[in-house]
């Protein structure tokens, strides 16, 4: 598969490196040429000094030039100390060639036009440098003149000629092993610039795959990129992602069941009251029945089963009601405790059904802005649970005080896995007790709950019953 980052990666990187290498290159071969031009002019300064310096102790000792007797004893002298073409001029401007070939062939007509300033600066007691007498020389030369001094005064000059030749060639050479060594270096940049362009974009290549494979809600897939750095940073976020999006579609998975479920409960539900209700109305209408015992009984299994309905359907429209954010609640000042006081002796006319004792205990009253009634309906949801789960002759404890109102059974319990359900809509534990049960009680409870700023705490083991406890967050 193509990797088109890395392959940019690599580009760039070798441009830049490129660019890079030529710089440098052009700022070497300017500093090296430099350098080799101040080398040479350096040492030429230091052998045409050595030479002026013994050619001063030379005629300071014979007197002077002597040109039939000396001549030949500095020349002598100029062959051990050099190995360059050196011409002595004297104070006359008359040419005294060293003896490699040249003597009396240049006299002071042969200097080039521009010579004569070099000459005149010497005499006039500087050292300095010229390309002028490349022509005389026959090839590309390099002149340093150098006063010969005497007692004070300049007597005469050296002109040391150096051929560029091998300064030519040791840039060159500088040069060309500056070229091998950058070509290398580049070469060898420019492969690990791909191995680590192509190790920077696998990561990435592994999330983009994740990527894709979440879009197609493949929810288990993974990056597998476990760096210590933002790329790593990413790739935790996206499988982080993987998981939250894992979870949210069993969730949602779990909330259709749920809703396929209520509806099938709900049918259920709506189908027995209706079939009987229908079957009684028919009954007495088609005049079957004829006693009025049985006529009696007939109008209070229709009433109950009416009554049942709309119970059904009143839960389903305040639940309805509560979850709309426009829903507003009439709130007012309230005591807590008369409201629950209110509750608990209601609880206890259902509670006689089964024998089970309902005990109220209040240490502290607590006065909040809420709606009378409808705290009275979220405290009776919760105390009808307690009793339908509670066994018989059992008992089921309320407390009130002025930070939390609890409510205690102790019946089957609630199983671990239901507890974090047991709130939301539609859902309805498995259990013989609640056959009758919507599962929309305690999703009404919770939503009146929110509009009074009360927290509900839930603490149940099997078998050992159930405590909710209203906790007042102000």
């Amino acid at each position: 598969m193509k990797n088109k980052m890395a392959y940019k990666l690599s580009a760039y990187f070798s441009i830049t490196l490129v660019l890079f290498l030529i710089v440098i290159s052009f700022l070497f071969v300017m500093l090296f040429r430099s350098h080799i031009i101040s080398f040479y002019k350096s040492d030429m300064q230091k052998e045409a000094s050595s030479i002026a310096d013994s050619i001063s102790e030379f005629l300071d000792e014979s007197g002077g030039w002597s040109r039939q007797g000396g001549i030949s004893a500095y020349t002598k002298v100029l062959e051990d100390v050099t190995t360059n073409d050196v011409w002595i001029v004297d104070e006359n401007l008359n040419f005294l060639v060293s003896g490699r070939g040249r003597v009396n062939q240049v006299t002071y007509s042969d200097l080039p036009s521009n010579a004569e300033v070099l000459v005149n600066d010497v005499f006039s007691g500087k050292t300095t440098f010229s390309e002028e007498f490349s022509g005389i020389i026959e090839e590309p030369t390099l002149t340093i003149g150098v006063p010969i001094i005497i007692n004070g005064s300049v007597k005469g000059a050296v002109l040391l000629h150096s051929s560029i030749d091998g300064m030519t060639d040791s840039i060159s050479q500088g040069i060309s092993i500056m070229a091998i060594s950058a070509l290398s270096a580049l070469a060898i940049a420019i492969i690990l610039g791909i191995i680590l362009s192509i190790s920077f974009t696998n990561p990435l290549k592994k999330m983009r795959n994740a990527a894709i494979s979440l879009s197609e809600k493949d929810y288990s897939a993974k990056t597998g990129v476990k760096q210590n750095d933002e790329i790593g940073q990413l790739a935790s976020a996206i499988d982080q992602l993987s998981i939250q999006l894992d979870m949210a579609s069993k969730e949602s998975e779990r909330l259709i069941q749920m809703k396929q479920d209520f509806m099938a409960n709900i049918s259920h539900e709506l189908k027995t009251p209706v079939t009987v209700i229908r079957g009684s109305a028919e009954a007495l209408c088609d005049k079957i029945i004829t006693e009025p015992e049985q006529i009696e009984l007939y109008h209070k299994q229709i009433l109950n089963d009416s009554i049942m309905l709309q119970r059904l359907v009143e839960d389903l429209l305040e639940l309805s009601r509560l979850q709309n954010t426009d829903f507003s609640v009439n709130k007012e000042k309230v005591n807590v405790c008369e409201v629950v006081s209110d509750a608990v002796h209601t609880a206890r006319n259902l509670a006689k059904k089964k024998n089970i004792d309902v005990r109220f205990e209040m240490s502290e009253s607590r006065e909040i802005q809420g709606d009378y009634a409808r705290l009275r309906q979220m405290f009776m949801v919760v105390l009808d649970n307690a009793i339908k789960f509670s066994n018989e002759n059992g008992n089921v404890e309320v407390v009130c005080n002025r930070d939390f109102i609890s409510i205690k059974d102790y019946g089957c319990g609630i199983k671990k896995e239901d507890m974090k359900y047991i709130f939301e809509r539609f859902y309805k534990i498995d259990n013989d007790s609640n056959r009758t049960g919507t599962g929309l009680g305690l999703a009404i409870a919770w939503q009146i709950a929110l509009r009074h700023d009360i927290e509900i705490e839930v603490v149940s083991e099997i078998g050992q019953g159930a405590e909710f406890k209203f906790i007042f967050k102000e």
